[in-house]
């Protein structure tokens, strides 16, 4: 009879063994998934990937690039399959067209509801099938109030003489030309060669006026005074002018780029359902700002802009009002063609400047 009912007492104790470690597995599904994220250097808050892997059991190998063209390259070549990717708006369009991408299914993502309808829907992602937007913002003119007296508001002073070796230009095809083309009243997405031989030809009479063409290293020369004028990113300028008062950001009157980055999945991942749990997460109200108020970066995430200061959603840098916003333009992809002959003009570009 003893050694029955200890038979029994044993059978209980598995069975509910058995029972707590299914609702565990329960609340962590994927504990134990790994996943590989790819992203913009220094483009979340520090305690974000620990949090998640806290939450979800998921453990990130989380990896950083500096500019599109890089992270393209790098996925390409297939040495790492990525999970999540976190490119900007016209490669978004590359990879939906080169079929490289997971549509999304948001039913795992219902966090995404708290994107605003503005970045929905946009050229690069008509229908919202790949991609959910991370962060957002324009390209400006970041400059020095007291190295600059008179009024900032139009492309045309990067070419001033007064300011040689005093403007810093983005070390980037796209935005290095984007600035020529609207300076001559084209868009930014020109594919008429005529037009970017009329640009690369801007850029060349303006190249002995340039101190240097950066990325990164933009924010650290304005902030050191080493700049009067400087094309920076929205969110960096914001960073800036928090540590030097004397910088002032605009955005110029011929128009410039609106750019969204957006979280997507590539086809290369072994763990969609996992991946698109981190896109969830990361589209939480408290973490989506705790991402946007670390970084500086406008957020697309409506309950998480509602949690910053009033003066932050009030700044026109960071959330520029409608008028300005309608004269800005989203980066599309060009097509092979176009885009090689874009970066054949680039090169023509820095081969002139040795």
């Amino acid at each position: 009879m003893k050694k029955n009912i200890i038979g029994i007492l044993i059978l209980i104790v598995i069975v509910a063994g058995c029972r707590f470690s299914s609702e565990v597995d329960l609340e962590k599904p994927f504990a134990g998934t790994k996943l590989n994220v790819y992203n913009w250097g220094d483009y979340i808050a520090e305690d974000t990937i620990q949090k998640f892997t806290d939450e979800t059991g998921i453990i990130v190998n989380y990896e950083m690039f500096d500019s599109n063209e890089i992270m393209y390259t790098k996925f390409k070549s297939g040495a790492v399959d990525y999970d999540v990717l976190i490119p900007s708006d016209y490669m978004i369009e590359k990879l939906i067209q080169e079929e490289e991408l997971h549509k999304l299914n948001y039913d795992n993502i219902p966090n995404s509801i708290y994107i605003d309808e503005n970045y929905k829907g946009l050229a690069f992602d008509i229908k919202d099938e790949y991609s959910v937007p991370y962060m957002w913002g324009t390209v400006g003119i970041l400059y020095n109030t007291t190295l600059v007296d008179e009024t900032v508001d139009s492309w045309d002073i990067l070419w001033d003489p007064k300011y040689s070796g005093q403007i810093i230009m983005q070390n980037s095809v796209r935005d290095a030309f984007m600035v020529a083309l609207k300076k001559l009243g084209y868009s930014l997405n020109s594919s008429k060669k005529s037009e970017i031989d009329e640009a690369v030809v801007l850029l060349k009479e303006q190249s002995s006026l340039v101190q240097a063409y950066v990325i990164d290293e933009v924010k650290d020369k304005m902030i050191g005074n080493e700049g009067a004028l400087a094309v920076i990113y929205s969110g960096e300028a914001i960073f800036t002018a928090d540590e030097n008062e004397n910088l002032a950001y605009v955005i110029p009157k011929e128009g410039t780029n609106l750019w969204v980055d957006s979280m997507v999945i590539p086809k290369s991942t072994k763990n969609q359902a996992a991946a698109e749990a981190f896109i969830n997460f990361m589209c939480e109200t408290e973490i989506a700002f705790n991402n946007t108020d670390y970084i500086g970066y406008a957020t697309p995430h409506i309950e998480a802009k509602s949690m910053l200061p009033e003066e932050t959603r009030n700044n026109q840098a960071a959330y520029p009002n409608q008028a300005i916003l309608d004269q800005c333009e989203v980066y599309v992809d060009l097509g092979e063609e176009m885009t090689e002959y874009y970066y054949e003009k680039w090169n023509e570009l820095k081969a002139s400047l040795n």
